[in-house]
């Protein structure tokens, strides 16, 4: 196989060493050396630029493309399997290589990516997010009528469970349909019509069931979880990480610390919500003033985890914020007390490290995935990094034209997998030499 030179870069590695000039050495898709005078038989010129490990997302919803509930109702059901793909395609350009899906995708989108039918980045599927009845999963309205955000289909059980037995058969029902993580709501949410963010929903014994499940399959567990003592029930049950985190208390906090537990804010999504208002999507009064309460709280629980050394990694929910515009994100998350530094890392290892892949992704080092986002100017500056992101290569091979466009490329063809995943063919800025 050719050995491939990313030559000339700033190269961030995602380790906590500091950012230093270095070369990047790359063979069948895996980076085989970082460090000065290497060689290659082809080299990607990258001078003026810094490298950065792939980037995650670990809170998307590729097949929901904005939350205008009256015009999700007027368009055709399978038109968010084509909407996922241009979401897909969005969310790599956007520099995000790996992504956890938390409801909406199914096996079929994730095998179309990992085949190379489609373009995007590395997936991991929960497909449908478990709700108890009258909880944040649950879309039946106060004139009786129930409205499906994440319809069932094959493929895609229901997702509303009452009780341990129903609990555990639903679990397994997921995993056979592809899922690699299993979602839960352990409270309300803001979007949901009948429910309340304060409010914790099922029962320890559900929640029991439901982590012995997962586990004995090999797959870890994901709450939506914002009220208080939603968030405890969560952790003491054993669940990996809390989504959102809005009501976090002292007590919360110290069991994320004594259990490991990951947070993954969505600082974003709330904002999102309410800029779609501002143009012109109607919602629901009760929504709008759920949205509006949880802002401010939700950035001082973050403030605070932050600060107590919680384990933070990158999510932004996106589907409820535009597809592709992932990484502003970064900067909320440094005005709630991170360092850029930290927040690139929480991005990169510390997602890897939540989601199981550490061992091949999440840094720039010998032996891991060569997943790489080129950016230009200082890689710090968190508010205007999403905008000077000059090339994304997964496997070591670009993504798209790193034009004013950014065009996806030609030929696209996969690589041999880690549970799902694309390779994008050659740009022609960054081209190989000789090319």
């Amino acid at each position: 196989m050719s050995r491939v030179l990313f030559r000339g870069a700033l190269v961030f590695d995602g380790t906590g060493a500091p950012v230093r000039d270095t070369d990047v050495s790359v063979e069948d898709g895996v980076i085989i050396d970082v460090g000065s005078r290497l060689d290659g038989d082809s080299e990607i010129d990258v001078s003026g630029h810094t490298l950065l490990p792939g980037l995650f997302d670990c809170h998307v919803h590729v097949a929901v493309s904005h939350v205008d509930m009256w015009r999700h109702m007027q368009t055709p059901f399978s038109m968010r399997f084509y909407e996922a793909e241009r979401n897909l395609a969005a969310t790599l350009r956007g520099g995000v290589t790996s992504v956890r899906d938390a409801g909406g995708a199914d096996l079929g989108i994730k095998t179309a990516v990992q085949s190379g039918l489609i373009r995007g980045p590395r997936m991991q599927i929960a497909i449908k997010m478990l709700s108890q009845t009258g909880g944040h999963g649950d879309g039946t309205m106060p004139s009786g009528d129930c409205f499906h955000l994440m319809p069932p289909y094959p493929g895609s059980p229901p997702g509303i469970v009452d009780g341990a037995d129903e609990m555990r058969r639903r679990v397994r029902e997921l995993i056979r349909e592809g899922a690699d993580v299993i979602k839960v709501a352990t409270s309300g949410g803001v979007l949901s019509p009948r429910d309340s963010p304060r409010h914790a929903h099922f029962r320890a014994a559900e929640l029991e069931v439901l982590v012995e499940e997962a586990t004995a399959a090999g797959r870890f567990v994901m709450a939506h979880a914002q009220a208080t003592d939603g968030i405890k029930n969560a952790i003491r049950a054993g669940i990996r990480s809390i989504e959102h985190g809005i009501y976090l208390d002292d007590e919360a906090i110290q069991l994320m610390l004594d259990r490991g537990t990951y947070l993954v804010p969505t600082l974003v999504a709330p904002l999102g919500l309410l800029e779609a208002a501002d143009e012109g999507v109607r919602f629901v009064p009760a929504v709008l003033e759920k949205a509006k309460e949880v802002v401010d709280v939700h950035r001082e629980s973050f403030r605070r985890a932050v600060a107590a050394g919680v384990r933070i990694a990158m999510g932004t929910d996106s589907g409820v914020t535009p597809h592709g515009r992932n990484l502003r994100e970064l900067e909320l998350m440094r005005q709630g007390g991170m360092s850029p530094e930290q927040v690139l890392v929480a991005a990169s290892r510390t997602s890897a490290e939540l989601l199981g892949v550490a061992a091949t992704l999440g840094t720039i080092e010998p032996g891991k995935f060569a997943d790489l986002v080129a950016v230009e100017g200082d890689p710090f500056d968190l508010a205007t990094l999403p905008a000077r992101i000059r090339g994304v290569y997964v496997d070591g091979r670009p993504a798209f034209d790193s034009g004013p466009d950014r065009r996806e490329t030609k030929n696209y063809s996969p690589a041999v997998p880690l549970r799902g995943d694309p390779i994008p063919e050659r740009p022609q800025r960054f081209a190989l030499e000789g090319e």
